[in-house]
């Protein structure tokens, strides 16, 4: 266990940081799942809607470092090709 003062502080300034992640991680599969199901549901205006909700929380997770930078565009490029394939 921690002996000093700064371990006590790192451990308190680690659990805070990890509750932080753990609920930016869940928005962001939270949204992603909101917009699969837009899509799966065939309706593009809805499915539009849902990605543009949802873009600006999955770039704020990747700026944050909950979720690399090229793996949040590679799923919003995915998601976006899928509601453009959407017959209107």
């Amino acid at each position: 266990m921690a002996n000093t003062d700064s371990a006590r502080k790192r451990i308190r300034q680690t659990a805070k940081r990890t509750a932080r992640n753990v609920a930016r991680r869940t928005r962001m599969r939270h949204v992603i799942k909101s917009v699969e199901t837009a899509i799966a549901s065939g309706d593009k205006d809805v499915a539009q809607a849902a990605l543009r909700a949802a873009q600006p929380l999955l770039q704020r997770a990747a700026n944050k470092g909950v979720a690399h930078q090229n793996t949040i565009s590679r799923k919003i490029s995915r998601m976006s090709s899928r509601i453009k394939a959407i017959a209107v």
